[in-house]
């Protein structure tokens, strides 16, 4: 009869990688391929997909308040539209200088699309001439009034929740979509505030 030999296991990519079966030393790469692993999902998520921001000021009260931290959709900007009333992080302008500490990223929300036409009356912001229902929680008086202005192709023009207390496109215009970030889509801090927007 003829004898039949159990072939040897064949070794898959990680075996390879973690390579003799020393216990101890099997042990200490299995946690430092887990690291890698972990530190490169964590690489690619924030820099593709999703990111955190701090709110550092209450330029967007009552809807966010100094402390929050939220999360930020970057995929938004490319695979979506941008609408009126969404909340988005973007590079702040060079041309932002309302006081204060300087930053690198501001949070407002969307008041004028590509081609709109704004301006204001007392409290009243008009876009292409009809009053904007505000359908979000914001705070009055208006404050600044907006010059008559029309959005510009590729370009948005935003404002603080908090009207009367925000540095936003009144003071330094419009923001490219280039240097937008990504959308807010939920609170993740302080606990009792968690919620989606």
């Amino acid at each position: 009869m003829f004898g039949y030999e159990t072939p040897e296991p064949t070794t898959g990519w990680v075996s390879r990688i973690l390579g003799p079966k020393n216990h101890k030393t099997r042990m200490f790469r299995e946690w430092v391929l887990i690291v890698i692993i972990a530190l490169l999902a964590s690489l690619i998520i924030r820099s593709f997909l999703f990111q955190t921001f701090y709110i550092p000021s209450g330029s967007m009260e009552p809807t966010l308040q100094i402390g929050d931290r939220i999360v930020v959709n970057k995929l938004s900007v490319d695979f979506a539209s941008i609408n009126r009333g969404d909340i988005i992080v973007f590079k702040a302008p060079p041309s932002e200088n309302c006081g204060g500490e300087p930053v690198t990223d501001l949070v407002k929300r969307v008041i004028g699309l590509p081609g709109d036409h704004l301006s204001s009356s007392v409290n009243t912001i008009y876009v292409n001439g009809k009053p904007l229902s505000e359908a979000w929680s914001h705070t009055e008086p208006l404050g600044p009034a907006i010059s008559p202005t029309t959005v510009k192709a590729g370009t948005y023009f935003v404002m603080g929740d908090n009207h009367n207390n925000s540095c936003d496109s009144r003071y330094w215009g419009t923001v490219p979509k280039s240097d937008i970030i990504g959308k807010a889509f939920v609170r993740i801090w302080p606990m009792s505030r968690i919620g989606w927007f």
